[in-house]
């Protein structure tokens, strides 16, 4: 049987054990550095994957997390974030987790072996072909995960594989493929450890990109987030008034008459225009702050 490079015995580390608490905390951290690594070295792959990724999103697609055990839940995080970070519809953020939402509190270790229940649970949540599907597995062959891919491929979906072992089948039968080479774990086999952070790193950098470029961002202020608490309440007035020089007291009004839109909030604000005619020019801008503004809109190259 061929041993993956993520289940291979760590060469520098054979006694970790043995380890003082110190050394043994130094050596932890310091093998985290090669998630980053593992990630910069995909970062024409991940930027391949987001230009793809919007033509679907912007005609209305959804985005489709698929994982088993800590790349199923780091999936589901982020899918889950995505909703107050940048208001995007909870509708087109799902998640799919083998073992369904136990699985989030307690591995179900059994379930990332059928495939059969990979393509079903695609099936029932109606994958279709404007939708993008992201499928993350650390060993890029986790059964459960290797049948979704067949049921998106099948459906027309985009298909985006992380792996983290170099050709895997998940990364090699997606229509675009993303292997974040990270080599051994520190603790061999535990790819909750670099795996999984590179993973990490490769979703925010994948789903903050993508909201980047669906106007959800003005310079680089968080400006379409939703403020559903007292401390959401105050970042929204705060950048109100560092988008637009406003004092506190205009940022607040203003706020409350667009019903905390923060970018109604800007535009108004800035154009010097009612919150109604704010609104409609963001409507007229695809909901670019600068384009409702006047302004010329980011590349996107």
């Amino acid at each position: 049987m061929t041993t993956l490079k993520t289940e291979m015995p760590h060469p520098d580390h054979a006694r970790l054990d043995q380890y003082g608490t110190r050394e043994l905390v130094d050596a932890l951290i310091d093998d985290q550095s090669g998630a980053a690594r593992a990630v910069r070295g995909m970062a024409g792959q991940i930027a391949a994957a987001v230009t793809a990724a919007l033509l679907r999103l912007q005609a209305g697609g959804r985005l489709v997390y698929v994982g088993a055990g800590t790349s199923g839940r780091l999936g589901l995080m982020d899918s889950v974030e995505l909703v107050p970070t940048f208001s995007w519809p909870a509708e087109r953020a799902v998640s799919v987790l083998a073992g369904g939402a136990g699985a989030v509190y307690r591995a179900v270790e059994g379930a990332e072996d059928d495939a059969g229940r990979g393509a079903a649970e695609l099936a029932a949540i109606d994958v279709a072909a404007e939708d993008v599907v992201l499928l993350l597995a650390a060993s890029g062959s986790t059964p459960y995960v290797m049948g979704a891919l067949a049921a998106a491929r099948a459906a027309g979906a985009l298909t985006i594989g992380i792996a983290n072992n170099p050709g895997a089948p998940l990364a090699r039968d997606a229509e675009i493929g993303i292997v974040l080479d990270t080599g051994c774990e520190l603790i061999s086999g535990s790819t909750r450890l670099k795996a999984g952070t590179a993973q990490k790193i490769a979703l925010n950098t994948f789903s903050s990109a993508v909201m980047v470029r669906m106007n959800k961002v003005y310079g680089n202020l968080m400006v379409d987030l939703k403020p559903t608490n007292a401390k959401l309440v105050r970042r929204a007035v705060q950048l109100t008034m560092l988008a637009t020089g406003a004092d506190e007291a205009t940022a607040q009004t203003t706020l409350e008459e667009s019903g905390y839109q923060i970018k109604v909030a800007i535009v108004a604000i800035a154009g010097e225009v009612d919150v109604e005619e704010a609104r409609a020019r963001l409507a007229a801008a695809a909901g670019s702050v600068r384009a409702a503004m006047g302004e010329t809109p980011a590349s996107i190259a």
